[in-house]
């Protein structure tokens, strides 16, 4: 995974930093961490500083980040014990195969984020859908899809948000 902290990290060793963990989409996959560079925040952070801890992880080729998801728990809570993460600050975001595992990892896990930001994902693909959308009921989401689509539905989108507006 690609690691980035913020310029006074080190600098400020009292102070425990948000932590957002990037997902990438499917054209990211493989073993090339310079594919996770292409888009979001790993791209962003070379032009402007960020004032937050971003993991940003590459889903291995073959296999999707709903695959993943205790992988990707697995490395939020090494990330909180690793670094200095204000535990009541992980967020995470992610585009397309990266914003469906957003909302997957939220519904799974939503005692350990506290926030989402998922570009492009759905829900209707994960076990259990829509009671484990339940899950995510008080949880602050700002989702972002765009209406001409032509790879992602936006439906899958405009069904969770529908879902947890009406919750």
């Amino acid at each position: 995974h690609l690691l980035y902290l913020p310029p006074r990290y080190h600098q400020r060793p009292r102070l425990r930093w948000p932590l957002l963990l990037f997902l990438h989409g499917a054209g990211e996959r493989g073993d090339d961490l310079d594919l996770v560079r292409k888009h979001g925040p790993p791209k962003l952070v070379e032009e402007q500083p960020f004032p937050f801890v971003i993991l940003s992880p590459q889903c291995p080729a073959g296999t999707t980040w709903l695959a993943m998801i205790g992988s990707l728990s697995a490395l939020i809570e090494d990330a909180l014990r690793r670094y200095r993460v204000d535990p009541a600050r992980v967020y995470v975001t992610g585009l397309s195969m990266g914003g469906f595992g957003t909302w997957s990892l939220a519904a799974t896990r939503p005692s350990l984020i506290a926030a989402i930001a998922p570009i492009c994902g759905g829900g209707d693909w994960f076990r259990g859908f829509p009671a484990q959308a339940l899950g995510l009921w008080e949880m602050p989401v700002w989702a972002f899809h765009g209406a001409r689509d032509s790879v992602v539905p936006p439906r899958g989108s405009r069904e969770l948000i529908d879902l947890l507006q009406a919750l």
